[in-house]
């Protein structure tokens, strides 16, 4: 087994009468992409608020390397991406990331900072004058520059287009194969199912399963079908072994225990049924099925 590099261990936090975690053990292990998913309010953003230093506990403990979230030799190893950053809006991209590197040991190069986050030809541009793209990217290099061992990365990824997207995927791929440790937040399921050596799902403060992207889509089972039919969503969802539903356009996902049985009820039923499509459970329906019931909290 990998060693951890943070954890939590019996940790609750409240805020007011609302229990964000409720005795949550979590242990993040040391090296590759481990992805923390949740729906709002099951308390993905004080899990890293802790680990970050910037609550503390209830009851329980937070530990980074062995030591105090806030400890100094923890800090300097530790670089975050958060969706809510105070950045001063008239300092320079250059300006940026060259003051938070020098709070580093051992900062990556400028240049290498710049390519990674793609914003070559924007280090004299001030922060404030940049597209919401440009300044997510600000804050990833923000994050990345000095070098962390732990990085934590609360949806990197929101406001992005496709193409910069998955160049950011990338990135952080190869920052994880060199060894280093990311904690990723996101509502983008494919970005888990692509990046995550490892996933954490939280519901209602707790950890409601963990493993590979392969072992959380196993735990769930079932297979999804794809198709049009007139059939109406009423009778679909009284058919024998389906257990979701939904609609996309003209087509219809079924989320089903077997998919035989199902088609062949359908096809008797509505013998126009077209564009049959068969797939194993994808992580964004396993989320839904371990999630269900789930209520939205502040």
């Amino acid at each position: 087994m990998k060693e951890s590099v943070a954890r939590l261990q019996g940790v609750t936090r409240r805020y007011g009468k609302h229990i964000a975690l409720d005795a949550l053990d979590l242990v993040i292990p040391d090296g590759g992409v481990y992805a923390l998913l949740g729906p709002n309010g099951a308390g993905k953003t004080t899990t890293i608020s802790l680990l970050l230093g910037l609550l503390t506990p209830d009851t329980g403990e937070a530990t980074v390397f062995g030591r105090p979230p806030g400890d100094i030799a923890s800090r300097r190893a530790i670089g975050a991406m958060l969706q809510v950053s105070g950045v001063p809006a008239t300092l320079t991209v250059r300006e940026h990331i060259e003051q938070f590197s020098g709070y580093y040991p051992k900062p990556l190069p400028f240049a290498q900072v710049m390519a990674r986050a793609g914003l070559e030809g924007l280090e004299e541009r001030r922060f404030g004058r940049l597209s919401a793209g440009q300044k997510q990217r600000t804050l990833f290099a923000l994050a990345i520059c000095g070098d962390p061992a732990l990085l934590f990365l609360d949806e990197p990824t929101v406001g992005l287009d496709v193409e910069v997207r998955r160049r950011m995927w990338s990135v952080i791929r190869n920052l994880a194969d060199d060894g280093r440790t990311v904690v990723l937040t996101t509502h983008y399921l494919e970005e888990a199912d692509a990046l995550a050596d490892c996933v954490g799902v939280l519901s209602r403060g707790r950890l409601a399963a963990e493993g590979t992207p392969a072992q959380i889509k196993a735990r769930v089972g079932g297979r999804i079908i794809r198709c049009s039919t007139a059939l109406d969503e009423a009778v679909l969802r009284a058919l024998p072994g389906v257990r979701g539903l939904r609609r996309h356009r003209t087509q219809v996902e079924l989320a089903v225990d077997e998919a035989e049985p199902v088609l062949r009820e359908m096809l008797a039923r509505d013998a126009a049924l077209t564009g049959i499509e068969v797939t194993g459970i994808g992580l964004d329906e396993a989320f839904l099925s371990l999630t269900a019931g789930t209520r939205e909290a502040a």
